[in-house]
């Protein structure tokens, strides 16, 4: 594999992902100088694009962002950083605005804005486009504001491999040219990382192919904290067909009357929670897992047979017709469905402004662990959270590099952070499938100290077989996910109670001394190497970065 240095484009910010947080920042840097946005793939390739139900935001009348505020922090059981909620709700529906006067078409009725409720929510605050189409929407207004900036550049299909720090600070990012083998180091006074979340090591997940966890796994290495990575979100309603991939079937169909059923036919969500079909997602997927084990199924059946046929095809469209592509027709048949990995409340350790631990590095989105979700994410605030974070990353990255004299020369070539000759892994989809299906049976829905246990275990086995460079995007991605792995592992055997959407079988009860703590987790090497993580705990609210 070449090592040999190409030409790169020159920028002052880099910005590493392109869905709505990465897009967001970029606008946002493009007004401050030259902005480099890198991505594996092609820049449409993001969780973001699937994003169905919609964005919850307080501007309807019979709502507010005290009453938004709430909600959320009610959802997270506790362990939200109230000033980050703050953050979120009230600069949410400026966001908003923003993002409907660059073109963003919205639902209405009337010639007013529709606005659903979801689980969890106590007004209806839900906006949507299209129907079930949200996330295409905001990232095709965002790609379009994007593109009209000229010191915008792309540079597609180029990997992410590593961050590079020096003299304490990331300076920019090594990167591989997916076409072609080559390496190259890309200098940057601010790093902006939006790479979204780690889906992908997880057996069953509605995340596209490409949420490997990279931007979690190269801030770890590079030695920034990683923070309650034990809360991995679990998305009650996923289409089951053992011979397909899970496809979404968003929130917002229950929150339209759409009714669970176990195998039986049963009704049974007001057995385990007051407000049945739109009880928390954490709370409704594991009433889901609680009924598939009772009737020995692998399923449980969503019900809108008893809802207009025509009012489905028209607010479903996108669900309508892929279940259609299936064969099944959604207004006349119960659909199969069973929860998947969706989304991940950890992440990289944040401030209010998107700053990491490692000076010079910021984050927002899923990648990013700012606060606002807690042990729980309030459905449909992801798209809101990287449109507000990804703003403010911006702006922090703006200040903190018109703070830093730039020296560029300073940096090592690509071969310098190379510590010997690129490996090969033997069978990587082998191991990467191994590594999916531990998760899913070990580090899942439920868990135990047992299974935690046996996962750390053979995790560590695996991050020494990993512990080298690679030279593909295939090796890369399953080298990140391991390491991704075991950091859920280590930080849901280190939580001893169950709270939001980590549940612990063995330790059933919330109110466990040290269950209002958050976990943080830090890597003690340099960029390229390994060592086992340290768990450190900080207080819930603590603030500054790194706390």
């Amino acid at each position: 594999m070449s090592l040999r240095e190409v030409p790169t484009p020159e920028a002052d910010f880099l910005v590493i992902g392109s869905g709505v947080a990465g897009l967001r920042a970029a606008i946002e840097l493009s007004r401050h100088g030259r902005v480099l946005m890198l991505t594996k793939g092609h820049p449409l390739e993001s969780s973001s694009i699937y994003a169905q139900g919609g964005v919850a935001v307080a501007l309807s009348e019979e709502d507010d962002v005290a009453i938004h505020l709430t909600d959320t922090v009610k959802a997270g059981h506790g362990l939200c950083r109230q000033e980050a909620v703050r953050v979120l709700v009230e600069e949410g529906p400026d966001r908003i605005q923003e993002l409907i006067a660059w073109g963003a078409r919205f639902d209405k009725v009337g010639g007013k804005f529709a606005f659903a409720r979801e689980a969890a929510h106590s007004r209806s605050r839900i906006l949507r486009a299209r129907g079930d189409a949200t996330g295409n929407e905001m990232v095709r207004v965002l790609m379009a504001q994007a593109r009209r900036h000229k010191r915008i550049q792309w540079l597609k299909n180029h990997f992410t491999i590593d961050l590079v720090v020096v003299g304490g600070a990331c300076r920019g990012a090594l990167v591989l040219d997916e076409a072609t083998g080559s390496r190259a180091v890309i200098p940057a006074s601010a790093v902006v990382l939006t790479t979204g979340g780690a889906g992908q090591v997880y057996a069953r997940t509605t995340n596209p192919p490409n949420a490997t966890g990279d931007g979690m796994a190269m801030a770890f290495r590079a030695g920034a904290v990683l923070e309650d990575m034990e809360f991995v979100q679990f998305h009650p309603t996923a289409l089951y067909l053992p011979s397909s991939p899970p496809f979404l079937l968003s929130e917002a169909i229950r929150g339209e009357g759409g009714q669970l059923r176990n195998i039986k036919g049963e009704p049974f969500m007001h057995r385990y929670h007051p407000a049945g079909t739109l009880a928390p997602r954490d709370i409704v997927a594991r009433a889901i897992w609680s009924e598939m084990a009772a009737t020995r199924s692998r399923h449980v059946y969503l019900d809108v047979t008893h809802l207009d046929a025509e009012f489905i095809k028209r607010r479903f469209p996108t669900i309508y017709s892929t279940c259609l592509r299936y064969d099944i027709d959604i207004t006349e048949e119960w659909i199969p469905v069973s929860p998947s990995a969706h989304y991940m409340m950890g992440g990289v350790k944040t401030d209010t402004e998107g700053a990491t631990s490692l000076p010079g590095l910021f984050a927002a989105g899923e990648v990013a662990c700012s606060g606002v979700h807690g042990a729980n994410r309030l459905a449909s605030n992801s798209l809101l959270e990287g449109l507000v974070f990804g703003a403010r990353a911006a702006l922090a990255a703006t200040t903190f590099a018109g703070r830093l004299r730039r020296a560029a020369a300073s940096l090592p070539s690509a071969g310098e952070l190379d510590a010997g000759p690129l490996g090969v892994l033997d069978d990587a989809d082998k191991l990467r499938s191994s590594l999916r299906r531990l998760m899913w049976g070990k580090v899942g829905l439920v868990r135990t100290r047992e299974s935690l246990v046996s996962a750390t275990a053979q995790l560590s086995r695996w991050e020494r077989v990993v512990a080298r460079p690679f030279g593909t995007r295939q090796d890369l991605e399953v080298k990140n996910m391991v390491q991704v792995a075991r950091c859920i592992a280590e930080a849901a055997l280190w939580r001893e109670n169950s709270v939001g959407a980590h549940y612990r079988a063995d330790c059933p009860d919330k109110k466990r001394p040290g269950w209002n703590q958050h976990s943080q987790l830090e890597h003690t090497a340099a960029v390229t190497g390994l060592k086992p993580a340290r768990i450190r705990r900080a207080a819930v609210g603590s603030g500054g970065r790194g706390a």
